[in-house]
């Protein structure tokens, strides 16, 4: 393999051209795909790389790539990064992972054969006021985490789903896995393992427009003993008001808020506080609506420093799983407690 990696990207959508624009500054773009084949030449076109009708195509048709950045929907994650993986390929995947822990298996077992790098992005990892409380946590320095505080509260409209695979169950999932599979990758990375779980879920303002929940209520008990609460809704009133985690710990209480995770709104600590933050990058962009925070830049850079380097990779195949499992779990809870 070269020095200077080369890509394809698997889905021409809106997330691509945050991929496309990383790539120039990390190796070389050299080749997109897409079912879509107005989005697939417009991205091509762009770029002056050629275009493909799938990634099977791609695959044939561009033998040197060395990664394939899968930006197709969530249902399709699993799929296509076999498929790449298979081809020889290493993957950098979209979150989320994908839809079931049996698919993310399968990913990470298809990985291990083809002796392939397997990528999750998880891009709020890189925030300043997460990484600056996941070193707190690292270090010890909050002491016993008694409990934590999640609140995912965002907008999303009917002009959002409109002639879009968002919204479906085979393809979407659900809001978990669209709107905020970030914000419980994070739990994960700060508190590990759950013990158990209570979820409610219910769809109170988009009737007929998705097949799944827009709001939902999560207890939890993590193995470490300490507990915890998930409140989220895509029903903030025309904008988004709030991404934020607490948590209380027997050393401190932190709070990292904004609308995307961005701001470090609330500190009380033994130790020294926090300070000297970086500024983090914008949300992403997609016109009507923004997204998380855009740190593609430092998914790409690690991708890079693994594979040309001797970097440590940021966000395994086993981390993407974890955040799956942890949703599959809620769900399930969820139409537990709908059915009875």
């Amino acid at each position: 393999m070269s020095t200077v990696l080369e890509f394809g990207i698997v889905g021409c959508g809106r997330i691509a051209q945050r991929h496309a624009e990383h790539i120039l500054k990390t190796g070389k773009l050299s080749a997109v795909s897409d079912t879509d084949i107005e989005k697939a030449k417009t991205l091509a076109d762009k770029y002056g790389v050629p275009w493909f009708g799938s990634l099977k195509e791609m695959l044939a048709g561009a033998p040197s790539l060395d990664v394939v950045s899968v930006c197709t929907p969530n249902g399709l994650h699993a799929e296509h990064s076999i498929e790449a993986l298979k081809s020889g390929k290493h993957v950098l995947c979209e979150k989320p992972m994908a839809l079931s822990v049996s698919d993310c298996t399968a990913m990470i077992n298809a990985a291990e054969r083809a002796n392939k790098r397997l990528f999750i992005v998880k891009q709020n990892r890189f925030n300043p006021p997460v990484m600056a409380v996941k070193d707190l946590i690292d270090q010890g320095k909050l002491g016993k985490i008694y409990s934590v505080q999640l609140n995912c509260f965002w907008n999303r409209n009917a002009d959002y789903y409109k002639n879009s695979w968002k919204g479906t169950k085979d393809l979407d999932g659900g809001t978990l896995y669209t709107q905020f599979s970030h914000f419980i990758d994070l739990l994960y990375w700060f508190l590990g393992d759950l013990k158990s779980l209570n979820a409610f879920t219910g769809n109170f303002d988009h009737q007929g427009l998705i097949e799944f929940e827009d709001t939902g209520v999560v207890t939890m008990e993590f193995l470490s003993g300490a507990i915890g609460t998930i409140n989220y809704t895509v029903n903030a009133y025309k904008k988004n008001m709030e991404g934020s985690l607490t948590l209380f710990a027997e050393k401190g209480t932190v709070k990292i808020g904004g609308q995307y995770l961005n701001e470090l709104e609330y500190q009380s600590l033994e130790s020294d506080p926090i300070s000297n933050l970086p500024p983090g990058n914008p949300p992403n962009n997609y016109g009507q609506y923004l997204g998380s925070m855009s740190n593609h830049d430092k998914v790409y850079q690690n991708l890079a420093d693994v594979l040309v380097g001797k970097g440590a990779i940021a966000t395994s195949g086993m981390e993407g799983l974890k955040t799956v499992e942890i949703i599959e779990k809620i769900y399930r809870q969820a139409r537990k407690n709908n059915e009875s």
